[in-house]
C-alpha cells in the first residue's frame, strides 16, 4: 500500500499537527485509527435515495467504493446529496426543480468538500442532472476525481419488443386520442421499467454517462453497464483505487478536461444520437474549467459530426445493448480511427484516450454501432439552429427524423400546462408550429422538460405532422421536429416573447436556421408593447435561481466559473 504525505493536501486541515486534535477527535469517535487519519481523505458522494430506479443502487455502490479507496491507501467519507428524478418531475410544476439541482449537487459537493477538507472525490450518480451536477463539483474543486454513473436499467418487454418509460408517456397520448383501451396502458406501465437503473434509451442519464468517458472523467467502458449487473461492484471498487493513483500522481479534473476533451465529449454526444441537454450541460461543466464552450461551439462540433450508434428514441436499442455491443470505447473506435476525436487527451487510466482505445478491438459483428465510414447518416443526431427567432441559438434532435425541414403558423402558450391541456383536447392542428414560452431558466424558473407533451403527440399520431418549440428544455426521450432552449427567453423579451398565433415560423435543420416572418416594424412595435412577466415563485430556492442564471447558450449557469477564481480549492 503507498503512503503519501498529507503536508500539501487539503485534509492536513483537519488531520495534522497538535491544533488539530479536536478535528481529530472526531475521527476517533467515528472508530478510525491514528493510521487511517493519517491517510488522505476521499469524499465518496452518492445521489443515491429511494425516489426512483435511477437512484437506488448507488448507495451500495458507493459503499463498494470504499473497498478501492482504502486498497488505494486512502480513507473514504461518503456523503450523499440530492436527485430530483425527472421521470417523476415531469408533466408538472415539479419539472422546475429539475435544473436547478443540478446546481445544488454541485454546490453541496463543493461545500461538503470544502467544509471537510477531502483530498479526492469519487461520484456516483443515476439520474439526468446528478451527472453533469457532478462532474461540474470535481471541475470546480479540482481535487482528483472519478465520475461512477450507476448504470442503466434493463429494456421491459411488452408485446414482443423491448420497452423504455418513454413508450409509458406516449400511451399516454395515445389512450386520450381513444386509439387503445385502459387496458392497454396499465399493462403497460407495470412492465415497462423491470428493476434498478436509469433510464434506457439514448436520454440525458445515459447520454451523459457516455460524456464521462469521452471526456475522461470514468474508468473506460464503465459507465454503459447495467444497474442490476454484478460488475458494477467492481467498477465502483476499481474507481476507489484508481484514484488513489490519481491522488499519487496530482493528476486533476482541469488537467484533463481541456477545450479538446469537450470536443470529445460534443462529438459522442452527436454520434449517439443524444439528449439536446448535453448542448446545456457541457458548457456548464466548461464553464468549472474557465473555458469557452457554448452552444454555439457544440453546435458546430455537431455539423461534422456522423451519427452512428443506433439508440432509442431515434433507434432501436437501448444501453445495455450498446454495452453488448463493446460499450463507449468500441464507438470511440471507429471515430478515432477516421479523425473524429482527440486521442491525446488525459484520462483518469493516467494514459491518454487513444492509449485506452488502443486496448479494444473492433467488433464487425454487432450491430448497434455503425462503422464511422459508414454512418447511419453523414451528420450527427442533434444540430444547433439560429435566426431571426431565436439569435442565441437552438437546439434540436433530429436522430431517426425523416423531415428535416417545417414552415408553419404559430400556436403560442405562455406554459406547458396550457399546451398539454390542448393536446389532451386534440385541439392541435397538422401543420401548426406549438410555440411553448415563459418556460426558460430565468422565466420558468427552472426550465422545464416537455416530455409528457411532446410524448402525447406522437402517442396521438401527431408527432411527424406539427414541430414544437420552447425556450425551455426537452427530455432526451423527446423525439420528432422539436426545438428547446430558443434564446434570448421570453422573460427577457427574446422574439419568442413577440410571437402571436398565426405568425409564420420557418425551421431548417439541414441549414441550422429558425426564423420568425414577421415585418421588423411589427416585431418592433410588439416590443415596445411587451411587459416582463411575474412568475409564480417569489421566495425560495427557485427565486434565488431565477436571480442569479445566465443564459441557456452558456450552460443556464450561476456563477462565474473558473476564468473568475483567485484560487481552487485543491491548492488550498
Amino acid at each position: 500500500m503507498p503512503t503519501f504525505d498529507k503536508s500539501k493536501l487539503p485534509s492536513r486541515h483537519v488531520s495534522v499537527g497538535p491544533e488539530k486534535a479536536p478535528h481529530r477527535s472526531y475521527y476517533y469517535a467515528m472508530g478510525l485509527s491514528e493510521e487511517e487519519i493519517a491517510r488522505p481523505f476521499v469524499g465518496v458522494v452518492s445521489a443515491g435515495n429511494d425516489s426512483a430506479p435511477c437512484n437506488t443502487t448507488l448507495d451500495m455502490q458507493a459503499d463498494a467504493c470504499r473497498i478501492g479507496v482504502e486498497q488505494g491507501g486512502g480513507m473514504p467519507r461518503r456523503f450523499n446529496t440530492i436527485t430530483v428524478t425527472d421521470g417523476i418531475a415531469m408533466g408538472h410544476e415539479g419539472m422546475k426543480s429539475s435544473l436547478v439541482s443540478r446546481e445544488v449537487i454541485a454546490d453541496s459537493v463543493e461545500l461538503s468538500v470544502r467544509g471537510h477538507c477531502y483530498d479526492a472525490l469519487v461520484t456516483f450518480a443515476g439520474c439526468d442532472k446528478s451527472l453533469p451536477g457532478m462532474m461540474m463539483a470535481m471541475l470546480r474543486l479540482n481535487v482528483p476525481s472519478i465520475f461512477v454513473y450507476g448504470g442503466s436499467i434493463l429494456p421491459g418487454r411488452f408485446q414482443d419488443r423491448d420497452v423504455t418509460v418513454v413508450d409509458v408517456f406516449e400511451i399516454v397520448g395515445k389512450y386520450a386520442a381513444g386509439n387503445c383501451p385502459l387496458s392497454e396502458l396499465i399493462a403497460l406501465e407495470k412492465v415497462a421499467c423491470p428493476g434498478h437503473g436509469a433510464c434506457g434509451g439514448q436520454f440525458t442519464a445515459n447520454t451523459m454517462a457516455c460524456v464521462g468517458e469521452a471526456i475522461g472523467l470514468s474508468l473506460p467502458n464503465s459507465n454503459m453497464v447495467p444497474a442490476p449487473y454484478k460488475s458494477r461492484e467492481e467498477i465502483a471498487i476499481a474507481a476507489g483505487k484508481q484514484v488513489m493513483t490519481l491522488v499519487e500522481r496530482n493528476i486533476r479534473p482541469r488537467d484533463i478536461c481541456t477545450r479538446e476533451a469537450f470536443e470529445n465529449a460534443a462529438r459522442i454526444v452527436a454520434a449517439t444520437g443524444g439528449s439536446t441537454n448535453g448542448g446545456l450541460h457541457l458548457p456548464a461543466m466548461a464553464n468549472e474549467c474557465g473555458i469557452d464552450f457554448s452552444l454555439f461551439d457544440v453546435a458546430d462540433i455537431f455539423k461534422t459530426t456522423p451519427y452512428l450508434a443506433d439508440l432509442k428514441p431515434g433507434g432501436r436499442y437501448v444501453a445495455k445493448d450498446m454495452y453488448e455491443a463493446g460499450g463507449v470505447y468500441m464507438l470511440m473506435k471507429t471515430m478515432l480511427g477516421e479523425g473524429l476525436l482527440h486521442g491525446d487527451c488525459l484520462t483518469v487510466t493516467g494514459k491518454t484516450l487513444a492509449e485506452n482505445i488502443d486496448e479494444i478491438t473492433w467488433n464487425p459483428d454487432q450491430k448497434v454501432i455503425y462503422d464511422a465510414k459508414t454512418p447511419i447518416t453523414p451528420t450527427g443526431g442533434v444540430v444547433g439552429l439560429k435566426g431571426s427567432l431565436a439569435p442565441e441559438g437552438a437546439i434540436v434532435k433530429v436522430a431517426g427524423m425523416k423531415r428535416l425541414q417545417f414552415t408553419g403558423p404559430a400556436r403560442v402558450f405562455d406554459c406547458e400546462d396550457e399546451a398539454f391541456a390542448a393536446v389532451e383536447k386534440r385541439d392541435i392542428a397538422e401543420g401548426c408550429v406549438i410555440v411553448i414560452r415563459y418556460e426558460g431558466p430565468k422565466g420558468g424558473p427552472g426550465m422545464r422538460e416537455m416530455l409528457a407533451t411532446t410524448a402525447a403527440l406522437y402517442g396521438q399520431g401527431m408527432g411527424e405532422s406539427v414541430a414544437l418549440i420552447t425556450d425551455g428544455r426537452f427530455s432526451g426521450g423527446t423525439r420528432g421536429f422539436c426545438i428547446g432552449h430558443v434564446g434570448p427567453e421570453a422573460a427577457d423579451g427574446g422574439p419568442i416573447a413577440l410571437i402571436e398565433d398565426g405568425d409564420s415560423i420557418r425551421i431548417d435543420a439541414e441549414a441550422g436556421t429558425i426564423d420568425l416572418d414577421v415585418p421588423e416594424d411589427v416585431l418592433a412595435a410588439r416590443k415596445a408593447a411587451w411587459r416582463p412577466r411575474i412568475n409564480n415563485y417569489q421566495a425560495g430556492a427557485l427565486w434565488r435561481y431565477a436571480k442569479n442564471v445566465g443564459p441557456a447558450w452558456a450552460g443556464a449557469v450561476t456563477h462565474p466559473g473558473a476564468k473568475a477564481e483567485t484560487h481552487v480549492f485543491a491548492d488550498i
